[in-house]
């Protein structure tokens, strides 16, 4: 649905009924009004939808959850459909629908939904969240410890171990064979501000030609509300310089299939859909799908915003400055996904000095 006042795309939950179910309804029309991603308000709203289905199963109040109840929802979630209903008996040997990761999703927006609900009297707001002291007993202390310390932290109560996924790269060959298998000059120049300065899809499909400082040789990213959906971080407006090469790109898309249109938006339907109007995520991910199938390389573009971070830290960009161009939040978060370079990186560099290939010693 669209919430009229602000055109910002929004979801709710509908019961049996088919009338929106009330707490989700003001829940998720709350995370819309503070300008959470439209994409963060549908993955709530499916998350928040299969825990009152489960509720409904086990004729459950939302109001009077326990804990037990949640690990019961988790056991749930791991049934296939028609063992979750009950309708046939599921062998323990049978592989859980769903994975850890996908779990601790859905767990973070029951939790999320919950402690909303405290504000408003519901007395279940920290259901799913325990106190305990910064860092344990551990020695370990968290970033920014120094401003917390001694409060206590909020943590999930109920977290699943989920093995750590390694961004997805691009060789640059691979890179190059996605750009040539590009037809037109605006779908090249896509690819190529993806793979040049990292960016996030929605910030290249709402970027306008005023962003593009070509004396500068830099791209400004704004977080904005634009016509196609298409979002840039709330709040976190920056600035990545780019090359002359792709600037060059940019100004052969104008002259030879931009012409005179008058838009705002950089990229634009051109042949196809509305044209003249900004090009949309569908639009985005058709043209993936014909690439996919040109190269053979199942890629998706987040895929070059992780090859580009990679590539500046293995040029010895510092880490600080890769969180700043990548829009991140903080530096840890930077360090959260691309950590493991630290230690291939050093693989490398060992192997270079010959450190491997023997020290004197029979190990």
């Amino acid at each position: 649905m669209i919430i009229p006042e602000s055109r910002v795309e929004s979801w709710t939950v509908l019961g049996d009924d088919d009338v929106p179910v009330a707490p989700l309804e003001s829940y998720l029309a709350f995370l819309s009004a503070v300008d959470r991603s439209p994409n963060t308000v549908k993955a709530y709203a499916h998350d928040l939808k299969d825990f009152f289905v489960f509720l409904g199963c086990r004729g459950l109040d939302w109001r009077r959850v326990t804990l037990e109840d949640v690990g019961g929802f988790v056991g749930w979630l791991r049934l296939p459909p028609a063992g979750r209903t009950g309708q046939v008996a599921v062998l323990p040997v049978t592989a859980p629908q769903v994975g850890p990761g996908t779990i601790n999703r859905k767990l973070s927006a029951v939790s999320s939904f919950y402690q909303h609900q405290t504000r408003h009297g519901v007395e279940l707001g920290d259901l799913l969240v325990r106190w305990a002291a910064p860092g344990g007993r551990s020695g370990w202390k968290p970033f920014l410890h120094h401003i917390s310390k001694g409060r206590p932290q909020q943590r999930r109560a109920i977290t699943l171990k989920a093995p750590g996924k390694l961004p997805r790269v691009l060789t640059v060959e691979e890179a190059q064979s996605i750009l040539d298998a590009c037809t037109r000059l605006r779908d090249r120049l896509l690819f190529a501000v993806l793979f040049d300065t990292g960016m996030r899809i929605g910030e290249v499909l709402g970027l306008r030609h005023d962003d593009l400082a070509v004396a500068e040789r830099e791209v400004r990213i704004v977080a904005r509300i634009n016509e196609n959906g298409a979002r840039a971080k709330a709040g976190r407006s920056r600035t990545v310089p780019v090359g002359a090469q792709l600037l060059r790109l940019y100004s052969d898309y104008l002259h030879v299939e931009y012409g005179d249109l008058d838009n705002d938006y950089v990229f634009v339907n051109l042949w196809g859909g509305r044209i003249g109007h900004a090009m949309s995520y569908r639009t985005v991910y058709d043209l993936v799908g014909r690439l996919r199938r040109r190269t053979g390389l199942d890629f998706d573009p987040h895929w070059f915003r992780h090859t580009a971070a990679t590539r500046m830290l293995r040029d010895s960009v510092p880490l600080e400055v890769v969180s700043t161009l990548l829009g991140h939040a903080s530096v840890t978060t930077t360090i959260d996904i691309y950590g493991h370079l630290t230690a291939e990186d050093a693989r490398r560099v060992l192997e270079k000095a010959g450190w491997f290939a023997g020290a004197g010693v029979i190990l």
